[in-house]
């Protein structure tokens, strides 16, 4: 499987996020503590925003992240409001650069933990289901980018999360044809550039790990001597597949069958249930 984390809110270094906390993203690739595996070495990549561009720069390699003096420069100069960082833990697809997350199409980006079990089963019925406007643009050879595309066929751009429920809801009926008990493990977001949306969902409801950080203002009181928490704006948030740090009252778990929105003005977070195909 993989770990990886979605930022929004002030514009910071990708280095404060990637590699400063305790535990960071960098650190877990590694030495993961709530993954299948404990290191996630078969890539990585990083997505993001930056003024005047509707859509985001990627920069995505087939090495570990730990290690990687690309990933280290941009870190220290790259200043968004808003990106994904990913680091891959292959499940059987080949470890090549267009295999590695995070995915972009337009002013989309996504991103996924887990598998669609047997989809070598299944993998011709699903990509027949896509788009033919947009079956060329796919690159690599994952279940995860399948899922991406089979999203933006089923209105991505209208309603994001009806789109996923839609794609877990063929995904499903997919594996089911094939016999295949449970077929779906995700937690994924997929972004705007303006909104974050985060999913977590399982076939079998024993899903991968999720967290969400607490609201600025409730850290600001608990912690008021974390200089990082006086600089940043009350609606930043950080969703990761396992904590950054141990900081009490820092994290939060999205509950299972859940999706959840990080947008300007309030969040909010509803349940999750696949749309029958």
């Amino acid at each position: 499987m993989c770990r990886w984390l979605a930022y929004s809110g002030t514009p910071v270094l990708l280095d404060t996020i990637l590699y400063k906390p305790a535990h960071s993203l960098i650190d877990q690739s590694l030495h993961s503590k709530l993954g299948v595996e404990t290191t996630n070495g078969d890539g990585f990549g990083v997505g993001w925003y930056s003024d005047g561009n509707a859509t985001p720069a990627l920069l995505r390699d087939v090495g570990p992240a730990w290690n990687n003096r690309n990933l280290r420069e941009i870190a220290d100069h790259v200043c968004a409001p808003l990106f994904f960082a990913h680091i891959r833990a292959s499940t059987g697809t080949a470890v090549q650069q267009s295999n590695c997350h995070p995915f972009r199409h337009g002013r989309w980006m996504f991103m996924h933990n887990g598998a669609i079990s047997g989809f070598h089963l299944m993998r011709r019925d699903l990509t027949m289901l896509v788009d033919p406007a947009l079956y060329a643009d796919i690159e690599g050879t994952t279940d995860s980018e399948v899922m991406f595309y089979l999203a933006l066929t089923f209105g991505l751009d209208q309603d994001p999360p009806a789109a996923v429920a839609r794609m877990a809801g063929v995904v499903e009926r997919a594996g089911h044809d094939h016999g295949v008990e449970f077929p779906l493990q995700m937690t994924l977001a997929v972004t705007d550039g303006a909104s974050v949306w985060a999913f977590r969902y399982s076939s079998a409801h024993a899903s991968r790990s999720l967290f969400y950080s607490s609201r600025v203002d409730t850290l600001r009181r608990l912690h008021p001597d974390v200089a990082f928490l006086r600089d940043i704006s009350e609606e930043t948030r950080l969703i990761v597949s396992e904590p950054l740090g141990d900081l009490p009252g820092a994290w939060h778990q999205v509950p299972e069958s859940t999706y959840g929105i990080v947008q300007p003005g309030a969040d909010a977070m509803y349940p999750f249930t696949p749309a029958p195909a």
